[in-house]
């Protein structure tokens, strides 16, 4: 899993968990200490810095955050995720590695996601930003940024939008 098409499969399956609701499975892609961050457009050109004292659209500081998520979508303990369930369609564009460190690997990519619910389809779309370790038989994302590019979200952005 160490070569570009390696990493785009990973990337693709990763999207397809995410499309068919497969939350418990797209845990499995996250290493137990993973960041998840989602910064906040601080003005029109800049992003906020730093999860710890800015604003933030998603952070989690480690994968039980994201299993805390997974659980109230789960159990409708989410406004972001009442009946009927969202459908989205993940597309995922311009795969670049950008960096390597060992059995560390940081991966750049653009990507898009249509949502449909309530007989209205949304775009949202942006570039994530991902550190991945290589080291097993099937890479491991242990830090995820992602940069949402629309400058306008009709209602709470959830883990299944980016």
């Amino acid at each position: 899993m160490r070569t570009l098409e390696g990493i785009r499969r990973f990337l693709h399956r990763e999207a397809r968990y995410l499309d068919d609701r497969e939350f418990e499975k797209w845990l499995e892609c996250y290493h137990p200490d993973a960041e998840f961050w989602m910064p906040a457009w601080a003005d029109d050109d800049e992003l906020t810095r730093d999860p710890q004292r800015e604003i933030s659209l998603v952070y989690y500081p480690n994968r039980a955050g994201l299993e805390d998520r997974v659980f109230r979508i789960r159990t409708d303990r989410s406004s972001a995720t009442s009946l009927p369930e969202p459908r989205t369609g993940h597309n995922i564009t311009n795969v670049e590695i950008t960096g390597r460190n060992g059995d560390l690997m940081d991966v750049r990519f653009n990507w898009f996601t249509l949502y449909y619910r309530y007989q209205t389809t949304d775009t949202y779309f942006g570039t994530s930003f991902y550190r991945l370790d290589v080291s097993g038989p099937e890479p491991l994302i242990v830090g995820k940024k992602v940069v949402l590019k629309n400058d306008y979200v009709h209602h709470v952005v959830d883990i299944y939008h980016v």
